[in-house]
């Protein structure tokens, strides 16, 4: 064991760190991977993106998932052969990664692992008093470090909930470190499966930094494109575009109580399911709506919800800046909404920043292996009102 602990004292001492990130989010459509190279850690983080791919993932294994995802009964015999089996098939995507990049494993210092979401349970969603917050990631991490042969660091967000956190967004940390910007006020939106912000102030004060989910971002809009259309989303709003928003339907997946809690919350596909929207179809007076309308609604909710959010924010600026990330940058009717809904703000492509915007939430997990190995925290510090802490577990491959 002890060359372990040398090999990692060595790896922080490095004036530069080769990091790979990977990230599969709540859409299911692949696994995201980042090859990063960084220089020094905390507020002196640099980092340049290498190289970066998304590799699918085909039919079945989504459809192996989505036997689990976000689901309160199970298989629980497949639910523990899955977790080696996601573990499996990420290393299997890494390797291949690194031979279509020429890169060798050993010139890697970490391999940073999100692992897949299962379930998600901050107190808001389960109400249950006697129990704290609580989510699950999947996909172990000595899996994925001996079949890559790469020191690992995983399962990042118990460390936020045992500090008192939800466990998410974890976009924040690498949010805070990599993009706050002295004299500029910065809203930071993903929109995947559930949208979420990071919200960064003008004098970088990290007491008032805070990152938080707004609600459904594509989930919804994936989950009825499968369903009626047979696809996996509605590539450039085609569904939606030719459907119209039903302000009936709207205002009542509006009156969700989530929509109303105080910021930061977190929440997931285990609120905002398929089940959760037919409900508020068997309220409407005449029933199921037009499959293209129900899109056009869906998406009108996620850009609505997002926009409501942000402007709870004080405004420091005039013209507060938000740049844009995640699936749903690419969907030009959600841009549009967002446009119209936030007159005087400025809308950019997180690529501005200088990270790709596809990449990004692979790259912030990377930023926190690097925090593990190399950042340094004094007791009392905190960021978005919980204690600043490393996070993850340490996996070595021999």
């Amino acid at each position: 064991m002890k060359q372990h602990i040398q090999r990692l004292a060595a790896i922080s001492q490095r004036p530069v760190r080769r990091i790979i990130g990977l990230m599969s989010g709540t859409s299911l459509d692949g696994l995201d991977v980042v090859l990063c190279r960084f220089t020094g850690a905390g507020k002196q983080t640099r980092v340049e993106v290498e190289a970066f791919a998304t590799l699918p993932y085909d039919e079945h294994f989504k459809s192996e998932i989505r036997r689990v995802f976000a689901k309160k009964e199970i298989d629980f015999q497949h639910f523990t052969l899955l977790n080696a089996l996601i573990a499996e098939k990420h290393a299997e995507i890494v390797n291949q990664f690194l031979i279509e990049k020429k890169i060798l494993a050993e010139e890697i210092d970490l391999l940073a692992s999100h692992g897949q979401t299962v379930f998600h349970a901050p107190c808001i969603f389960h109400g249950m008093p006697e129990y704290p917050n609580a989510t699950l990631q999947i996909g172990d991490g000595d899996h994925l470090s001996v079949r890559t042969g790469i020191i690992t660091i995983s399962d990042f967000r118990q460390k936020h909930v045992a500090a008192g956190g939800e466990g998410a967004p974890l976009a924040l940390y690498g949010d805070y470190l990599l993009f706050t910007q002295p004299g500029e006020e910065r809203f930071l939106l993903n929109i995947g499966g559930i949208a979420n912000f990071t919200y960064l102030p003008a004098d970088g004060d990290p007491a008032r930094a805070f990152a938080t989910d707004t609600g459904p971002g594509n989930t919804l809009i994936d989950a009825f494109a499968r369903e009626l259309f047979g696809v996996a989303y509605d590539e450039d709003a085609r569904i939606a575009s030719n459907g119209r928003v039903d302000p009936l339907l709207l205002d009542l997946l509006k009156s969700e109580a989530f929509f109303e809690k105080p910021f930061p919350k977190t929440i997931g596909p285990e609120l905002f399911s398929v089940e959760w929207v037919r409900a508020a179809l068997h309220q409407l007076p005449k029933g199921n709506i037009n499959p293209y309308d129900l899109l056009a609604t869906l998406t009108r909710l996620s850009a609505e919800t997002i926009a409501e959010s942000v402007q709870k924010v004080p405004a420091g600026t005039a013209q507060p800046c938000m740049y844009l990330s995640g699936g749903g940058a690419h969907n030009p009717l959600m841009v549009s909404y967002l446009k119209e809904l936030l007159p005087g703000w400025k809308l950019q492509s997180m690529n501005v920043l200088g990270v790709d915007g596809d990449a990004k939430e692979a790259v912030l997990f990377a930023v926190l292996a690097n925090e593990t190995v190399a950042g340094q925290y004094k007791p009392g510090l905190q960021l978005g009102g919980v204690p600043l802490v490393g996070m993850g577990k340490i996996s070595f491959p021999e």
